[in-house]
């Protein structure tokens, strides 16, 4: 909704003064400015010593630079190509003429003599597209404000992690090699899988600290091995031999952003690990190709979810009853997911049936 100190900027073009008076008085109204141009050069510099401009009122026939040839230049033009421009002439209505316009930029076109009452109907309609808009882009930006602080919150933690992994990874490899501990096979079983996963650890925390360091534009596509991708995660929980985690078919290879499908895939499965307590847990993952998504789905046999909780889990805070003992929920991680997915112009969903199991499912862009 348009604030009360917002000023819809017209630049009204046209060689007669008299016909540039006539539609300042038709158009005015509050919240309303006006900038006057008596050709189509003197247009051209106004258009680029003011960005505030929301619409323009050309008139076509001018003398040295008519308004077809004026439009032409600022639709070439980046900084100016997506300014509204309507059409004012006397020319004739054959449908060339209308065409022509159209084909230079118009979005628009009135016929002189100008209808009052259309003239003010089609501005005011330019005028709440060009503040909706402004919303819009307004909305955007606070977007971008709140992720580069969440880029900088996960820099700092992921940082912040890295010493004391180090240090762990360190005395695990210390103890693994040390005489007495090598003498016991089952610890430096357990030592040799500590030091592994904390250099995994390490690694992933390194990817973060470079995902966290590029802005959205500059985070790379690569070509990633979805299936070996898959392999990787699952030996990152070094889990006990009760666990038995399938993979349905092989995955393919796809170009995409290695690090948000890691962090969707990983998370899910390490949801389907938290939330159960089976005697024999089950988790099977595998994706199907929709031509240009592919659908990859996450199940278990775990505690399932209630019918009235499987939308609320993918909102901001929001934490459901949970019989899990170990359950540590903050309501965070499954709406972070859903705005990884959503970035690539999915959707993320789960189907569930409590003491059944679960199944999500989410959208990835190819």
């Amino acid at each position: 909704m348009q604030s009360g100190n917002e000023n819809f900027l017209i630049l009204l073009v046209d060689d007669r003064p008299e016909n540039i008076i006539s539609l300042e008085e038709i158009l005015d109204k509050p919240g309303r400015s006006f900038l006057k141009a008596n050709s189509g050069n003197e247009a051209l510099k106004m258009v680029l010593k003011n960005e505030a401009i929301g619409l323009i009122m050309l008139d076509v026939q001018m003398p040295d630079m008519d308004g077809f040839e004026v439009a032409r230049i600022l639709k070439s033009t980046p900084k100016t190509k997506d300014l509204s421009i309507v059409f004012v002439t006397a020319i004739s209505k054959e449908e060339q003429y209308v065409l022509k316009g159209f084909e230079e930029g118009a979005v628009d076109y009135l016929q002189k003599p100008l209808d009052i009452n259309i003239t003010r109907a089609k501005v005011n309609v330019f005028e709440r597209l060009y503040h909706a808009q402004k919303a819009v882009r307004n909305s955007l930006a606070e977007i971008e404000r709140v992720n580069k602080q969440l880029e900088r919150f996960v820099f700092i933690v992921s940082h912040d992690l890295k010493s004391p992994l180090a240090t762990i990874g360190m005395l695990a490899d210390l103890i693994r090699k040390d005489e007495l501990v090598q003498k016991e096979k089952e610890l430096t079983e357990n030592a040799t899988i500590i030091y592994e996963v904390t250099h995994k650890l390490s690694g992933m925390i390194e990817s973060i600290l470079d995902y966290s360091r590029k802005s959205q534009s500059e985070q790379t596509i690569e070509s990633v091995d979805i299936q070996q991708l898959v392999t990787e995660i699952i030996r990152l929980f070094s889990l006990p031999d009760k666990y038995t985690i399938k993979v349905e078919g092989v995955l393919p290879t796809i170009q995409t952003k290695k690090i948000k499908l890691q962090q969707v895939i990983q998370n899910l499965i390490s949801n389907s690990i938290k939330y159960n307590e089976k005697s024999l847990p089950e988790i099977t993952l595998g994706a199907e190709d929709k031509g240009d998504y592919l659908v990859f789905f996450v199940k278990d046999n775990g505690q399932g979810i209630a019918k009235k909780d499987q939308e609320k889990i993918f909102k901001l805070f929001e934490v459901t009853e949970n019989t899990s003992k170990h359950d540590s929920s903050t309501g965070v991680g499954l709406n972070l997911l859903k705005v990884l997915v959503e970035e690539q112009g999915g959707k993320i969903w789960v189907d569930s049936e409590p003491g059944i199991g679960s199944t999500f499912y989410f959208e990835w862009r190819k």
